[in-house]
C-alpha cells in the first residue's frame, strides 16, 4: 500500500521504518518539503520513502498515520487538507499530553478526546484510534516482550477497525490480542491511560513494557 505518516519524529519515522520493510510506500510529512528529519529519513528509506508537506503524505496514502504530538494534531491534519482525508483510513496515534510545572496534564479530557476531536472535524475520514498506548519500539515489534500483551482500537467504522486489525497483524499483532473498545468514545479511555504510562515507565526506568489484561480461566 501507499501510507502517509503525518509527522517526522521518533514515532512517525519508527512507523515509517516497519512500513517500508514490509514492502508499502511510506511518504512522510511535516509542515515544510524541506524538514530535516524527514528529508534524513528518506535519504536512508530508499525508494520506498519520501517526504513532503501535511498535504503530499495524505494525498499520497491510500492509509494516513497521524503520529503528531496531540496538542498539534488538529492543525496538522488542517493543514493536510479535509480533500485528501477523505474516504481514507485514518489511524490516530497521538496522546494528548500536555508537560507544565506541575507535571503531566492532559487536553482534551474526560468527555472528549483527540479521536473523537480529529472524527468531528474530518466527518468523511474513517479514524480509528490506536497505538497510543505503548513504546513506539513495542507498536512495530510486539515479540519484544514475552507472551501475550493487549492493544486497543476504538473507531465508528468497523470495516475501518478491520482494516486496522490487519495491519497491525502485519507488525505482528495476533488479532486476538487487540481489544475493540467500541466507537470513537473510546479513545477517551486510551488517552486516559498515558499518565499512568508515564509513572510506570518512571518506575520501571525504561519504556519496555505494556499492559496485558487477564480473565478467568
Amino acid at each position: 500500500m501507499r501510507i502517509g505518516i503525518i509527522g517526522t519524529g521518533v514515532v512517525g519515522q519508527t512507523l515509517a521504518d516497519k512500513l517500508v520493510s514490509l514492502g508499502h510506500q511510506v511518504a512522510l510529512g511535516s509542515r515544510t518539503k524541506d524538514n530535516e528529519h524527514g528529508l534524513a529519513w528518506a535519504g536512508k528509506a530508499g525508494p520506498a520513502g519520501s517526504c513532503g508537506t501535511f498535504a503530499e503524505a495524505a494525498a499520497f496514502g491510500e492509509v494516513v498515520l497521524n503520529a503528531t504530538g496531540g496538542t498539534v494534531s488538529l492543525a496538522a491534519l488542517r493543514a493536510a487538507g479535509a480533500e485528501h482525508l477523505a474516504g481514507k483510513l485514518l489511524i490516530d496515534v497521538s496522546n494528548p499530553l500536555v508537560f507544565g510545572p506541575e507535571g503531566v496534564t492532559l487536553a482534551p479530557v474526560n468527555t472528549d478526546s483527540i479521536g473523537e476531536q480529529i472524527q468531528r472535524e474530518f466527518p468523511e475520514a474513517r479514524v480509528v484510534k490506536a497505538l497510543n498506548t505503548l513504546n513506539c519500539e513495542l507498536m512495530v515489534a510486539p515479540g519484544r516482550l514475552a507472551g501475550e500483551h493487549n492493544l486497543f482500537i476504538a473507531g465508528n467504522d468497523a470495516v475501518a477497525k478491520a482494516e486496522t486489525v490487519a495491519l497491525l497483524g502485519e507488525f505482528g499483532w495476533p488479532a486476538e490480542w487487540i481489544v475493540d473498545l467500541g466507537d470513537i468514545t473510546g479513545a477517551r479511555a486510551t488517552e486516559m491511560m498515558m499518565p499512568f504510562w508515564l509513572r510506570m515507565m518512571g518506575h520501571f526506568g525504561d519504556a519496555s513494557f505494556n499492559y496485558s489484561f487477564r480473565r478467568p480461566a
